[in-house]
């Protein structure tokens, strides 16, 4: 079975960090991209960063640019973003998403309808 499993969600406080992974099964992630992305209540899903899969060529949203790292681990079939120095304006359900034929860098803008499979989704909560 196709899927992407996320975990590394929960509540946390302003100023901390979390990391996300994201493990791919049943399909080989290093043929894709891998993008994330988060959608908060009453808001479109957003784009936040995006990794190539050939070089390793990122994009981040100007939102996160600074305090959150994407990487990926081959060998382990699975992608993390680390997310620091967390605001209330970071809540929301992050989604991790694998994409073929795709090339992320700093002009590189993610869209949902470029990115085949998607995590269940996890929530991120900062709040004091």
């Amino acid at each position: 079975q196709v899927q992407l499993v996320q975990s590394g969600g929960g509540l946390v406080q302003p100023g901390g960090s979390l990391r996300l992974s994201c493990a791919a099964s049943g399909f080989r992630l290093d043929y894709y991209a891998i993008g994330w992305f988060r959608q908060a209540p009453g808001k479109e899903r957003e784009g936040i960063s995006c990794i190539s899969r050939i070089d390793g060529a990122t994009y981040y949203a100007a939102s996160v640019k600074g305090r959150f790292t994407i990487s990926r681990d081959n060998a382990k079939n699975t992608g993390y973003l680390q997310m620091n120095s967390l605001n209330a304006e970071d809540t929301a359900v992050y989604y991790c998403a694998a994409g073929e034929a795709l090339y992320c860098d700093s002009d590189y803008s993610p869209s949902t309808a470029d990115f085949q499979t998607w995590g269940q989704g996890t929530q991120v909560t900062v709040s004091s």
